[in-house]
Order: C-alpha cells, then structure tokens, then sequence
C-alpha cells in the first residue's frame, strides 16, 4: 500500500523563512511577521522536527541556512510572488484599486525612509496615484480632514481629538544628542536636561511642540538653550561639526556620519530619548487594501533598511 508523507509546510512557514532571511535574525523576523519570537522559534521547530534537519545555523550572524533551508527558500520565491499578486487581484475585484494616496509629512526625516515604501508600493499598485502633499505640515492630520491628503505621519497619537481618523503604529526609533568631536559633555554616562543650558541647540525650523526633545525634556526642566535653526539634516550635521551648538535627531538618520567620526553622540536620558512614528488615515479608508498594504510597507521597509528601529 502507497503512503504520502504529510507535511506540515504551509505558506506561513515559507513566509517565515523569507522573513528570517530578510531580517537577518529571529528578533526582527518575529517583528516583520508581528509574532512574538517565541512563537515564530516554535514553527521553526516544528518544520525542522518534521523533515529531521535543520533549516539555518543557530549561531550564524547574519543567518545563515542550511541545504534545507536553501531549498525551501527556493520554493518560497517561486510560490509566494503569485500568491501575492492573487490577492492583490482579488482584493481589486472586491473593492476596487482605483484611488490615490497623498502623503503629509511633519517630520524633515521622513523622506529618508519614506521613498523606499513609496517606490516598493507603486510597483505593486501602479493604477494608484501617489504622491507627496509639497512643503512642511505642522498640523498634517487637518489635511486629512479638509480632504487634502489620505495620509498623515505624525509623531503623536490623537486618537480621542481625531474623530474618523484611524491611527496605525509604524516604528520607534532613540533619538541621540549630536555634538562636536571631543565636546565635554561626551564624558557623562548621558545627557540630561540641564545639560543644555547654556549650549546653543540646532533644530529645524518648527514649533516647539513638534521637538520631542524641547517638549518632553527641555520645557518639563525649564530649560531653555539659545536656538539655532536649519531646514537640511546635513547642514544641522555640518553646524554641530563646526562647534556652533549641539542637536537632537534620530539615530538611524546620522548614523553614516557618526559611523565615520563626523560628529559624536551621546544619549539623552538614562533610558534614552525614544521617538515614534505613525500614519493616521481616515476611517472610511481605513479598510481598503491599497491604504493597508501602503502601511504595512512603510513599517516593513522601515524595519529591513533602518538602523535601530523597531516596530510598534
């Protein structure tokens, strides 16, 4: 009698492993794939026990698979692209794919991280028009409501004030203080808010309100430095080098320059100073598939291209 050996593979475990591999390690697969680590180690193990082998090197950084595991990776980017293409297929003929996604951004770092989404989500879905709404927004949710914009990043939740708007987690991220190579300040084990009194501080060009630094660290102590203000991250990058003053920004947009000795940074706060980041739409857009693959993308291509970033 003729058996057939039944195999626990599914598309989730070929997911999982292309996840592994783009990530690099268990931690931020598991984040990618929004599971917990145990949970995603356990379906390892449980694809592993089934064919008797293991899939990757347990200590190889970054992860390298086994003969096995190559194997499986090569079913899954056979497999996976039409599966993805089907439901993208299906979910147009549900719901329609026509629409268009304007993007306001309120943070000037947004950009950095922002196009690779941007262009990943126009190759899926080119009958979209995307675009980005032109110059800075201090208040990029209104824009939703007056019906300028379908996307907002913001840095807030204002979920109670936002009526019909829907806000979706993308990433935290540490913001670092920036100073001058050999600064006095690069002696503490942290920077606090007393720190920068009498120092003067680089930012852009915005509200107070709008600076985590300044908001949650700076007024809170009533400290209030000397400002200096510049549009481009470069130039704030430039002035701090030059010894002009010091400045706050997030790590994963310096960390070119501090990895070649431009400037030097220097936590701010014991726990260090933590940022994040949201896309607020509106509710009744909420739901349709092109808006939800659009967010999913930012917070994947966040994760897989940002230094130090994880997902909310």
């Amino acid at each position: 009698m003729h058996t057939t050996l039944q195999s626990p593979l599914d598309l989730r475990h070929l997911k999982t492993l292309v996840a592994l591999r783009e990530a690099g390690n268990l931690s931020r697969a598991s984040q990618l794939l929004n599971v917990t680590q145990s949970a995603l180690s356990h379906q390892i193990k449980l694809l592993e026990e089934h064919y008797g082998a293991s899939v990757f090197e347990r200590k190889s950084n970054p992860v390298s698979f086994t003969a096995p595991g190559q194997r499986l990776l090569k079913l899954a980017d056979a497999v996976l692209p039409f599966v993805d293409d089907a439901e993208r297929d299906v979910a147009r003929l549900v719901s329609g794919a026509a629409g268009a996604l304007r993007i306001a951004v309120e943070c000037h770092t947004c950009f950095d991280w922002l196009m690779p989404a941007m262009d990943a989500f126009r190759a899926r879905w080119p009958e979209v028009e995307l675009d980005i709404v032109s110059g800075f927004h201090a208040d990029p949710v209104g824009l939703l409501h007056q019906d300028r914009a379908e996307v907002a990043i913001v840095s807030e939740l204002n979920e109670a004030e936002e009526a019909g708007v829907a806000f979706h987690p993308l990433f935290s991220f540490e913001i670092v203080g920036l100073l001058p190579q050999g600064h006095a300040l690069l002696g503490k084990p942290a920077l606090q808010a007393a720190d920068f009194a009498g120092q003067t501080l680089i930012t852009y060009p915005v509200p107070d309100e709008m600076l985590d630094l300044v908001r949650r660290v700076l007024a809170p102590a009533g400290i209030s430095p000397a400002r200096r203000t510049s549009e481009l991250t470069v130039a704030i990058l430039q002035l701090v080098a030059s010894g002009r003053g010091i400045a706050a920004l997030p790590l994963w947009a310096v960390k070119a320059y501090l990895d070649r000795g431009y400037v030097a940074s220097q936590r701010i706060g014991e726990e260090g100073l933590i940022g994040r980041l949201y896309a607020a739409v509106p509710q009744r857009l909420s739901e349709r598939a092109y808006v939800s693959e659009f967010v999913r993308l930012m917070r994947e291509t966040s994760l897989l291209t940002l230094p130090g970033v994880s997902l909310l």
